[in-house]
């Protein structure tokens, strides 16, 4: 049978005849014991089929139960039968039976991993980490493990971020694990860290140098011997360091840092100070001819006397300051800021080579320095003396980081009232709108301002202090002023401009209070601070609305005026030539005082603002110009009828537009345009009486129209008397009545109202105002009405016009109008018109 399932068996025909005749014979013999045939995995035995060994049918028996029974293999590792290996092995079934073999990690003693029963379990862990030493790599290091190994990395290395098959260096200086003592400076190494003093420091007695229990001490690099400070400099020990610091009477050199160890000083010398650029002043320079002197014999040990001869120099400058105060207004305010930060810079630098300590000095001119010069600290601090009180925080004194004794100071000068005289004041946004709030109504700026303390400088080692971290508070001392209307102590800082040459402000100050000699303020930055009398410019709305109103309409009648004057033919005459240029004059005026009067310069004075304040002085000077000339033309009409005539054309031109122009030009020369242009309006300034340039002219025209206008009334009645004796008093007194009206109108005598306004908050001046505001306003209206609407000639051409403009021929309606006109023609050819004025 097994012959007959070998496929290699190979042999001769007999050989394989016999192999064959065997087989069917035992086939034979197993047919002939068995019933059939045995299925696989089984075998004969007598006459049932028995599983082999390892196999069992499917209901669990040996014998089979044929014919649709089938020998399975027996699961020997089955859950059931658990310790068939032993420990650190796995049983595995086979093909009727089962081994064991050792599981991953272990193996037998003589090296296999098979074996057949729990009897020959030899299996144990196999070193992985000896077997082969370069296991692990990248800086890991192998550790065996029951049954298997692991990589890990070395001391000081920790897996990598997004590889974990790579280590990297552990950073225990900063992993926040402070492995080494505060006195230390940790270092870390590849794989590990030290302990090392830090620079100026050194190892504590008895301490290594190296592990996490190292120690260290300060070290005195001053008195070792171990600094490298400049011999211009004094050696300061500090914790862990040392700093170098200037020497008494000597300051940092250019480039240098101050308690730097490579900090470098030079000797104290007198500060650089030159005259400002184009300003030409012999006071000025012979006060800088002493400043020189100074400098060349100047001692750092002597620096209190220099100190006291240079706040001399400067009061005599200011006692005497001649052509100073002569010079305009944007020089000599240049001069006082040059002054005022030229000294405070002096007197800082000189303060570096005093001692710690305190000065007070009062010169002669009542001029005072307080001085404070002492270690930087927190804490309050007060300078005082009979001029100002100042308190603040030492640690503003100092700038930041510097250890050095700070300076601060404070002078007081009476003296410098002669530069800043007339300077502007310029009121920032916060301040406007608590004004308007309080007055409701718009305040448009400052009329005048009184200066009533002394100029306060104040001056400290910190020279950024434009914005301090804490408020300063001051009190000046001033004199007795107690605020009217519209009134009110204000405290200001000098504030330099480059175009106005410096000015008041009061941005970042409050006034808090204060009695009728002293006012206190609460300051945010440091400068040159007074305390200042403000009279506010405040709009009434009613006079504002009349002006616009007013103008408004007298545009429109001056514009109907001037296209009359012009068109109208049977009108045209000297007189209506003087009319037609004072209408243009009073047009132009009127037009740049409404669109261009008030100044939105935000206090500044611009080239727009002098402009305007220009024209305005300019047409107006003209109109009342003109205003004389059409006396003239009066008095030649009346006075002087049968004596010749007027003034010839070219002459009303020349002195109508001529004088004025002479005016204007004089005044802008003398004052170098520092006479138009206010904070508030374009218009005269009202310092150094410039406004009397307009104010002279228009009262003495006013002034000689009005002795004109009497004389005229006077004739005027003599010839109505003479001409008609017999006219009823009533007409007389009437054309008396309306020829006086028109010729107030005319001749600008209503200005005179402004010559009364001497006090703007009583209740007689405000009804002035008004009516000054209002007849001048309608000065247009009321010469057209009077030069053309009451002109018999202009409203016949007036209707000619309207005519031609409905189409209705004026022959016919003059001719239905002759017959009754005719009775008055005799009348009127022997009596003047009295629309004719």
């Amino acid at each position: 049978m097994d012959a007959l399932l070998c496929p290699t068996c190979r042999g001769p025909p007999f050989f394989l005849a016999l192999w064959i005749f065997l087989s069917l014979s035992e086939a034979g013999a197993q047919a002939k014991d068995c019933p059939v045939w045995c299925p696989q995995n089984s075998h004969c035995v007598n006459t049932s089929c028995r599983c082999l060994p390892g196999f069992q049918s499917f209901s669990g028996q040996i014998d089979l139960n044929l014919p649709n029974d089938n020998c399975d293999d027996i699961n020997e590792c089955r859950p059931s039968q658990p310790d068939l290996c032993g420990a650190n092995a796995d049983c595995e079934n086979t093909d009727g039976g089962f081994q064991c073999v050792c599981i991953p990690g272990f193996e037998l003693e003589s090296g296999g991993t098979t074996f057949r029963n729990k009897s020959e379990n030899t299996c144990q862990d196999v070193e992985e980490c000896k077997k082969n030493p370069g296991i692990c790599k990248n800086r890991k290091i192998c550790v065996n493990t029951h049954g298997s190994y692991v990589c890990r990395c070395q001391p000081g290395f920790e897996p990598e971020p997004g590889d974990p098959k790579s280590c990297k260096d552990v950073d225990e200086c900063k992993s926040g694990r402070r492995p080494c003592h505060p006195s230390t400076h940790c270092l870390n190494k590849v794989g590990g860290f030290e302990c090392r003093c830090r620079p100026g420091w050194k190892p504590a007695p008895g301490s290594p140098e190296g592990p996490n229990t190292t120690m260290c001490e300060d070290l005195d690099e001053c008195s070792s011997g171990r600094h490298q400070c400049d011999n211009s400099t004094i050696c300061l020990n500090a914790q862990g360091s040392y700093r170098c610091t200037c020497r008494p009477g000597w300051t940092l050199k250019p480039g240098f840092q101050n308690n730097r160890t490579d900090t470098v000083c030079e000797e104290v010398t007198f500060p650089a100070w030159t005259p400002p650029p184009g300003i030409k002043s012999q006071n000025l320079s012979r006060f800088f001819e002493k400043v020189q002197d100074l400098s060349r014999n100047f001692q750092p040990s002597k620096v209190q006397g220099i100190m006291k001869k240079l706040i001399g120099a400067v009061d005599e400058l200011l006692r005497d300051s001649g052509d100073l105060e002569g010079l305009p207004k944007v020089d000599r305010y240049r001069v006082a800021t040059f002054l005022l930060s030229g000294l405070e810079s002096a007197l800082r630098d000189l303060a570096t080579a005093m001692p710690t300590g305190s000065l007070t000095y009062l010169s002669p001119s009542q001029t005072e320095l307080s001085l404070k010069i002492q270690e930087p600290r927190s804490g309050n601090v007060t300078l005082s003396h009979s001029h100002a009180q100042m308190l603040l925080d030492w640690t503003v004194a100092s700038a930041a980081g510097d250890s050095k004794p700070a300076v601060a100071g404070l002078l007081s000068s009476r003296g410098m009232h002669r530069l800043v005289k007339g300077a502007e004041l310029q009121l920032d946004r916060r301040k406007l709108a608590d004004l308007q709030e309080t007055h409701r109504s718009p305040v448009r700026g400052v009329d005048e301002i009184k200066l009533l303390s002394a100029v306060n400088s104040v001056f400290l080692s910190n020279r950024d202090t434009r914005e301090l971290a804490t408020p300063v508070l001051f009190a000046f001392a001033h004199d007795r002023d107690a605020p009217g209307t519209r009134q009110e102590r204000l405290c200001a800082f000098w504030k330099a401009d480059p175009d106005r040459g410096g000015g008041w402000a009061t941005e970042g100050c409050e006034t808090l209070g204060g009695s009728d000699s002293s006012t206190t303020c609460r300051c945010h930055h440091l400068s040159s601070f007074a305390v200042l009398m403000a009279h506010y410019d405040v709009q009434d709305p009613q006079l504002a609305l009349i002006t616009k109103v007013g103008l408004g309409l007298s545009l429109v009648c001056l514009l109907l005026c001037i296209l009359t004057f012009l068109l109208v033919r049977p009108i045209q005459g000297s007189r209506t030539t003087v009319h037609l240029h004072l209408c243009l004059c009073l047009f132009v005026g009127s037009a740049v005082f409404l669109a261009g009067v008030e100044n939105d310069g935000r206090g500044q004075v611009g080239t727009r603002c002098r402009v305007v304040a220009g024209l305005l002085h300019y047409c107006f000077l003209a109109a009342f110009c003109w205003m004389s000339l059409e006396g003239l033309e009066l008095y030649f009409l009346v006075v002087r009828v049968f004596r010749g005539q007027g003034l010839a054309k070219h002459w009303l031109l020349l002195l109508g537009y001529g004088v004025p122009l002479f005016v204007v030009g004089v005044t802008a020369s003398v004052s170098r345009g520092e006479a138009y242009g206010r904070s508030d309006c374009c218009w005269l300034n009202l310092e150094d009486g410039y406004l009397w340039s307009f104010v002279g002219p228009v009262t003495a025209i006013v002034l000689g129209n009005a002795v004109i206008f009497v004389v005229t009334v006077w004739k005027l009645a003599q010839k109505f008397s003479e001409i008609n004796p017999d006219m009823k008093k009533l007409k007389k007194a009437r054309a008396l009545t309306v020829t006086a009206v028109a010729q107030l109108v005319v001749l600008g005598c209503t200005w005179g109202f402004g010559l009364f306004l001497f006090e703007p908050e009583s209740w007689h001046s405000r009804l002035l105002a008004c009516a000054f505001t209002l007849l001048n306003c309608l000065q247009g209206l009321f010469l057209f009405l009077l030069h053309c609407a009451l002109n018999r000639k202009v409203r016949e051409e007036y209707r000619r016009w309207a005519c031609r403009l409905v189409g209705t021929k004026y022959s016919e309606f003059a001719t239905s109008t002759t017959g009754s006109s005719q009775n008055q023609t005799q009348t009127r050819v022997h009596r003047p018109s009295e629309s004719g004025m």
